[in-house]
C-alpha cells in the first residue's frame, strides 16, 4: 500500500497518484513529493532506493524492526528513525509504532511498519498550514515530527493519571488490592523505561535537523522546529519525573507492607507473651514437689489469681503501648 502527494509552487497539486509517476514529477523544478509506504516488501524498498538514490545501509535499517530513534546523514539524503506512541485504552499499556523516514531535497518518504501512526492526522496538519507549504520537504517533516511529539504528550499525561490512581490505592486494605498495586506499579515502571528509550533520543534528532549544514530546515521553519524541540524536552523531563515518582510509589508500598507486618508481629508477640504467663504459672504449680498450697484449695486459688492478674496487667500494658 502506498500513498502519494505532489506539491508544486507551495500548493498541493495531486494526491494518490501512481508511484511510477514520481520520477517524472521530480524532474520538474519546484516539485516536492511525499511517498508513504505501509509494510513494503523488500523488493519495493529496493526499487524505491534505486529511484531516489537511497543508500543501502539506510534501506537495510528501514526494513528491520527495533531501530533506535536516530538520524543518519548520507551524501544524497538523511535517514530518520522514530516512534509513534499511543496508550491502549483496555490494557493501559504503551504501544510503540516504528517509523522510518528518508529525507531528500525534493521528497519525503515514510515507511510505516504498522498502523499505529495515524497518517491522516499528519495530512490534516499539512493542510492546516498552507502558508508554509512553500518551504518544501522541511515543512512536511515538521508536520510529521509535530504529530509524533504530540503523541508523546498524550501518552505521558495518561501515564501521569495512572500513577495518581495508583497513589490513591496505596493505603487501601486487602491482599487483593495490595497485589494489584504491586503489579500495576511494576507495569508502569516498565512502560516508563520503554517510553524513555523512545523520547530521550528524539532531542538529538530534532537538534541535528536544525543544523544549517543539513539544509533541511529553512529560516522561516526554525521557530517551528524550535517549538518541537521544546516539546521534546518537556516530554523528556516529564518522563524522568514520573519515573522517579513511580519508583517512590514502589518504595512507599514496600514500606507500608513492612509497617503492616510490624504491626502484625507486635500483636502476635503480645498475645504470645500473655499466653506465656498462665503457661508458666500452671507449669510451676504442676511440679511433682511440695510447695505452699500443695494439696490444698489455697494453691488452686493462688495460681488462678496469679494467672488472672498477670494476664490483665499484660493486656493493658500492651494496649497502652499500642501493641494490641
Amino acid at each position: 500500500m502506498a500513498r502519494t502527494r505532489l506539491y508544486r509552487g507551495g500548493s498541493l497539486v495531486r494526491e494518490d497518484f501512481p508511484v511510477g509517476d514520481i520520477p517524472e514529477y521530480l524532474a520538474e523544478a519546484g516539485s516536492v513529493v511525499w511517498l508513504d509506504l505501509y509494510r513494503p516488501e523488500p523488493e519495493v524498498l529496493d526499487r524505491v532506493g534505486r529511484e531516489f538514490g537511497i543508500h543501502e545501509l539506510a534501506l537495510e535499517d528501514a526494513g528491520k524492526e527495533g531501530q533506535r530513534p536516530k538520524i543518519d546523514r548520507y551524501r544524497a539524503h538523511e535517514f530518520l528513525s522514530a516512534y509513534g506512541v499511543t496508550m491502549d485504552q483496555r490494557s493501559g499499556e504503551l504501544v510503540m509504532s516504528e517509523l522510518a523516514v528518508f529525507v531528500t531535497p525534493q521528497a519525503l518518504i515514510t515507511v510505516r511498519k504498522d498502523d499505529g501512526i495515524h497518517i491522516d492526522d499528519v495530512l490534516s496538519r499539512w493542510d492546516d498550514a498552507p502558508e508554509l507549504t512553500a518551504q518544501g520537504v522541511g515543512f512536511l517533516l515538521h508536520g510529521l515530527l509535530d504529530h509524533l511529539v504530540d503523541g508523546y504528550f498524550v501518552a505521558v499525561q495518561r501515564l501521569d493519571d495512572s500513577i495518581e490512581d495508583l497513589e490513591d490505592q496505596l493505603f487501601a486494605e486487602g491482599a487483593t488490592v495490595v497485589r494489584q498495586v504491586q503489579r500495576r506499579a511494576y507495569e508502569l515502571r516498565k512502560s516508563l523505561v520503554e517510553f524513555r528509550r523512545v523520547v530521550l533520543p528524539m532531542r538529538e534528532v530534532v537538534n541535528t535537523l536544525m543544523r544549517p549544514t543539513l539544509h533541511v530546515v529553512s529560516e522561516p521553519l526554525v521557530p517551528y522546529y524550535q517549538d518541537v524541540y521544546d516539546h521534546v524536552l518537556r516530554a523528556t523531563e516529564w518522563t524522568e519525573s514520573l519515573r522517579d515518582l513511580v519508583g517512590s510509589v514502589m518504595e512507599t508500598n514496600l514500606s507500608i507492607q513492612a509497617n503492616r507486618m510490624n504491626e502484625i508481629m507486635k500483636q502476635v508477640t503480645s498475645w504470645a507473651a500473655i499466653i506465656a504467663v498462665p503457661t508458666a504459672i500452671t507449669g510451676f504449680y504442676g511440679q511433682n514437689l511440695p510447695f505452699p498450697g500443695f494439696g490444698d484449695h489455697v494453691g488452686l486459688l493462688s495460681s488462678s489469681a496469679l494467672i488472672v492478674v498477670a494476664t490483665v496487667l499484660l493486656f493493658f500494658a500492651f494496649r497502652r503501648q499500642d501493641w494490641l
